[in-house]
């Protein structure tokens, strides 16, 4: 399975919400889960996954994780910088022992990180995505967030997980 996660932050807690897909081109989720966590770390910057790693966590808790196939997916960066500086994704790889791949994929390009994040457009858009892994070929999870469903920018499954966290939906 394919995990996407994602996480808003309100004035005293923070709810992330995960979906889940079977294939990468799936329309619609096969699994759902939304998660609030109460204490949350104040943001700090140049250490946002200090705020958002805790989340994570707490949800992958709740999940099946099957190491021998499934991926996790977040919105952001896995690595920071062509030197393997983690990004959130990093540490998340790090904190599961490295036994599942993590795929970061962020609205916004990161000054120094070259060499090892992918450019990607998608549904005609100027604006690109920008792909990371770590425990998975970062060009061919970048072929893969192209070939999610969706017709605009932002895959179905990545704008619905975020919908879900902010209790849109």
């Amino acid at each position: 399975m394919i995990y996407c996660f994602d996480t808003f932050y309100h004035e005293d807690f923070a709810n992330t919400a995960v979906v889940g897909i079977e294939n990468w081109g799936d329309a619609s989720p096969s699994f759902e889960l939304t998660d609030i966590v109460t204490e949350i770390n104040d943001y700090e910057s140049g250490a946002f996954y200090k705020r958002e790693l805790p989340c994570l966590l707490s949800i992958i808790n709740k999940i099946p994780l099957d190491p021998q196939h499934d991926i996790l997916l977040i919105d952001g960066y896995v690595v920071l910088s062509d030197e393997g500086k983690l990004g959130l994704g990093g540490y998340l790889f790090n904190a599961l022992d490295g036994k599942l791949p993590v795929i970061g994929v962020a609205k916004n390009d990161f000054v120094g990180l070259e060499k090892l994040k992918k450019v990607v457009h998608r549904g005609g858009s100027k604006k690109a995505l920008f792909v990371t892994s770590m425990g998975f070929d970062v060009q061919k999870a970048s072929e893969l967030v192209i070939s999610m469903h969706g017709e605009f920018r932002l895959p179905t499954m990545l704008k619905l997980v975020d919908q879900q966290c902010r209790g849109i939906v």
